[in-house]
């Protein structure tokens, strides 16, 4: 019985290869691949939009602004150096680096040999002075009893002419080095040019003093207008432009307010950082000290069209701000914005992200709690 029926099955699988013929290459394929697409991260489905609050973002015209970092620095045409007409070691001492100086106060004194031989030469032209005035007196009594000619009371008058311009010329060297020429004295002193903050100091007690050497002793600043010196990169420099008002606000001191103008825009760009040094002139109330660090915001002149948002429905998060917008029934996204001023009514400028009529949550924070609850 056994072998009998695995005879007659030998026999059915014989029959049924025989009776198929080709094979059907559709029922031999693989079945087709099925994509299911994931729903975008940023879109937000909830149950009961009705219970979150929506607003639609308004309209905002305002300049464009851009802001940069700059420094605090001497305005150059206010910068004075202060120099000695008379070579010599210095014996005093009376300003220091940092010291706010008043115009003709004595900076420093200096003892010196140039004052010896000026007032030898001073002291010789009153001497030669007096010698042609006496010769020019004899000359003219001559002359008026006719014992000399006139030629000869000509050429003692040119002496004397000349003997007084000796006698000008050799006191103004005196005065001009810091001697007196009616009390002579081997010290010499340096007064200060102008009013102002000592910005530069290359002398010290017992030093050398060269007469109108290239290092000067001291540099003297007036700080009452400052310059303050941004880096503005090459894309932006269009929002740049002469004349243009600027709003300067101190590392040190963020709320102080100050207001300054564009003076100079430079002409060579920086070939590493293709950065352009931008000028400020800024009146210096007394607070701005040269180095601080600044942050200058350059304000357009034509106006752009912004979105202005609740301040409540910007979300910061991650040190990124975002918005809920209405992306369908029941359904948010969440966007990233770039937001721009505070405005009345306590509401914020956006910048880029949304534009005007975009309707988004009123209360971020209270719908992202509520979302990963």
């Amino acid at each position: 019985m056994k072998a009998a029926w695995l005879l007659a099955m030998s026999v059915a699988f014989v029959t049924a290869g025989c009776g198929s013929g080709q094979g059907n290459p559709a029922a031999e394929a693989p079945p087709s691949a099925q994509v299911e697409h994931d729903q975008d991260s940023s879109i937000i489905q909830v149950d009961h939009p009705e219970q979150f609050a929506v607003v639609a973002a308004v309209e905002h015209d305002a300049a464009p602004e851009l802001v940069v970092t700059g420094t605090v620095n001497p305005d150059i045409s206010r910068t004075v150096p202060v120099i000695s007409l008379a070579s010599g070691r210095v014996v005093e001492i009376r300003a220091r680096l940092g010291d706010t100086v008043k115009k003709g106060q004595i900076l420093m004194r200096v003892q010196s040999s140039d004052v010896a031989g000026a007032y030898s030469d001073y002291q010789k032209a009153v001497a030669d002075e007096q010698l042609a005035s006496t010769q020019y007196d004899r000359a003219k009594d001559l002359y008026a009893h006719g014992a000399t000619s006139l030629g000869d009371l000509q050429v003692a008058k040119d002496t004397e002419d000349k003997a007084k311009v000796d006698v000008a010329t050799t006191e103004e060297h005196l005065r001009l080095i810091g001697s007196d020429p009616d009390h002579p004295s081997g010290i010499v002193n340096v007064y200060a040019p102008v009013s102002g903050v000592i910005t530069d100091q290359q002398v010290t007690n017992a030093a050398g003093v060269q007469a109108l050497s290239s290092t000067n002793p001291f540099t003297i600043s007036d700080l009452s207008y400052v310059w303050v010196i941004c880096d503005v990169y090459e894309n932006n420099l269009p929002n740049v432009r002469l004349g243009d008002t600027a709003d300067i606000r101190l590392d040190a001191y963020p709320d102080q307010l100050f207001h300054g103008t564009i003076s100079n825009i430079g002409a060579v760009l920086d070939p590493s950082l293709r950065t352009a040094k931008v000028r400020i002139e800024v009146k210096n109330p007394g607070l701005m000290r040269l180095g601080m660090f600044v942050g200058a915001t350059f304000h357009g002149q034509k106006k752009e069209s912004h979105a202005a948002v609740p301040a409540t429905a910007i979300l910061h998060l991650h040190n990124n701000n975002w918005v809920f917008m209405v992306a369908g029934q029941g359904k948010f996204q969440r966007v990233q914005v770039t937001s721009g001023d505070t405005l009345p009514g306590n509401m914020q400028e956006v910048i880029s992200g949304i534009k005007p009529g975009t309707r988004v949550v009123q209360d971020a924070l209270a719908f992202e709690n509520t979302v990963e609850q």
